[in-house]
């Protein structure tokens, strides 16, 4: 069945297609819908799907009429875009209420379009290739050393030092500490056995005690004077002074294993010190190779959105930049969780929106160059694509399997769309990855 066909330009990504459906379709679609309710309702007088249409008519005129125009826009759009060749970023269809149909006339409606882009691909592979500056970087052996010490200091002790050995920065000291009020124990403030590491400025009931143990041997006191102002919340205390006494009950050093095949068997399942040594060079290599290609990736991301120039869909850029304003008030909840009010939030909204807007611009420039080197390369996401990606992010996030799959599915169409879209992403970048060149 054809259809008239006008496309207007309201602008460069901007279309009007105003689609015209001969009568005979529209006609036809009334006789469909006619015999479809005839069967549904029952006219009182008439046996089930034989009551006259003209009386149907006089009932059920309207709710006909939309049902009719329910079912031809959405299928003489979609036909509109494929004739046009469009692809498109937004669709605004006009309101049902708006649109006027009469059986036996051809019936016209006007869907506004925003399109994506005509990309016209630059270089990014042979002949013209992008070139790469060579990434030397390689793990060095101070680095295995470094990660080696990480482990030792895991499996290190705590043992008792020689008795008379004064307190000094790195060690240990087992301490009891209480408060008097007037010579009487105070109550609460009693702690028992607390082991402190000297250097480490961590507080005991409130007190700094790393400068009170400093030079100080096992059996030692020390009383530490604590003045609390008029205004404290505790009353017992409140503008008064309370001394606190600390009891150096043990001294202890940490004893580092020696680095040997002895401590190797103490890791794990290793027989000898070369091997620990090996599989922790390996793991570092195989983390600097990742981070070595992500930024390449970034350099060829940088290239592509250098080279290309083209309009942007102002839909997409405000669709990511929801996306940002999203992950930004997320992050803001599990930093703290104060609610603002209305007002305050929507500025924050609006800063958000203001700082992002050139970071939201390249997302979606990037993403259309993406787009269009994948279909011009013929590149598509498989089922095994999906699951893999899955799996990978359930990894990520410690989420069982079936718990993420749930979550996508509850997104809906445009959810597995995303993905999807991210995926194809994905491989187009690494295709211009395998056909770049290392200088050097």
């Amino acid at each position: 069945m054809t259809m008239n066909l006008e496309v207007t330009e309201l602008g460069p990504m901007k279309r009007a297609l105003k689609i015209e459906v001969p009568a005979e379709e529209v006609t036809q679609r009334f006789s469909r819908a006619y015999t479809e309710l005839n069967r549904q309702v029952q006219v009182p007088g008439f046996r089930p799907g034989k009551a006259p249409r003209a009386i149907l008519e006089q009932r059920y005129a309207k709710a006909v009429e939309e049902d009719v125009i329910r079912s031809l826009v959405p299928d003489f759009y979609d036909r509109a875009i494929k004739q046009a060749g469009i692809n498109p970023v937004l669709v605004e269809i006009p309101p049902l209420e708006r649109v006027k149909i009469k059986k036996d006339s051809p019936f016209t409606f006007t869907a506004t379009v925003e399109i994506k882009p005509k990309i016209e691909l630059r270089d990014y592979k042979a002949p013209n290739p992008i070139s790469l500056k060579p990434d030397k970087r390689t793990v060095a052996d101070e680095q295995v050393d470094r990660a080696l010490e990480v482990l030792r200091e895991q499996q290190a002790r705590l043992d008792a030092a020689p008795a008379g050995t004064a307190l000094a920065e790195g060690d240990y000291a087992v301490v009891d500490m209480e408060g008097f009020l007037e010579g009487a124990p105070l109550e609460g403030t009693a702690k028992e056995g607390q082991l402190h590491r000297i250097g480490s400025k961590a507080a005991i009931l409130g007190i700094d005690v790393d400068a009170h143990l400093i030079g100080k041997t096992e059996g030692e006191i020390v009383e530490i004077p604590q003045a609390y102002p008029a205004s404290h919340p505790d009353q017992r205390v409140a503008g008064k002074t309370v001394t606190f006494r600390l009891a150096v009950k043990g001294v202890k050093r940490k004893i580092l294993p020696a680095l040997d095949d002895e401590f190797a068997k103490d890791c794990g399942p290793y027989t000898s010190l070369q091997e620990i040594k090996d599989k922790l060079r390996a793991e570092m290599e195989k983390a600097l190779k990742k981070d070595i290609e992500e930024s390449y990736k970034d350099t060829i991301l940088k290239r592509l959105a250098e080279t290309h120039h083209f309009d942007l869909p102002e839909t997409l850029v405000q669709r990511e930049l929801d996306a940002i304003v999203r992950q930004k008030l997320q992050e803001r909840q599990r930093g703290k969780a104060t609610d603002l009010s209305p007002a305050v939030e929507a500025e924050e909204i609006r800063k958000i929106r203001e700082e992002h807007r050139d970071e939201a611009n390249r997302r979606v420039k990037i993403g259309l160059i993406l787009e269009a080197i994948a279909e011009k390369e013929g590149l598509s996401v498989s089922q095994e694509d999906l699951n893999n990606e899955v799996s990978r992010l359930a990894t990520e996030l410690r989420l069982p399997m079936a718990d993420l799959v749930k979550m996508i599915q509850a997104g809906g169409q445009d959810s597995i769309e995303e993905l999807r879209a991210r995926i194809l992403a994905d491989k187009a970048l690494d295709f211009v990855y395998r056909h770049a060149v290392i200088q050097g």
